[in-house]
């Protein structure tokens, strides 16, 4: 078990801006700290709160490297997770899965859909890789 097969679980679930509720409302580090608690990758009370909509992408970082060991994007696998960019800041988390049809997924509560979902992941100018973290080391 990983945590893009618990993460699979909740796709559908909507987003809600700081929900800790799989099933009910989760935002994007809610997903990642849900997935990370149920497999004891971060304490049962780890909790990320009092950031806005565009979190402090510092601050974000902080909190993933304080939890997991940074890896490179060349060797993300599914069930590691990973912080992305849509501007010159990160702002966003997400849950690395395998595509059906080969290379990655992001798994990851999206604000602009408005619910927890599945996708192939492609980074572009418009969302760009910042870094990947895992659990136990690279």
């Amino acid at each position: 078990m990983n945590a893009a097969n618990i993460a699979r679980r909740w796709i559908g679930t909507p987003y809600h801006h700081q929900a800790r509720s799989p099933g009910v409302g989760l935002d994007c580090i809610g997903l990642l700290i849900c997935a990370a608690r149920e497999l004891g990758h971060v304490p049962p009370d780890f909790n990320i709160t009092g950031y806005r909509r565009v979190p402090d992408g510092h601050s974000l970082m902080r909190h993933m490297s304080e939890q997991f060991t940074q890896i490179a994007q060349a060797d993300m696998a599914p069930g590691d997770y990973v912080c992305i960019a849509f501007d010159k800041h990160p702002h966003h988390v997400g849950i690395i899965g395998g595509y059906p049809l080969g290379g990655l997924s992001l798994i990851h509560a999206n604000s602009k859909t408005g619910r927890v979902e599945e996708t192939r992941l492609v980074f572009s100018d418009a969302m760009r890789f910042v870094a990947a973290f895992r659990k136990g080391g690279a």
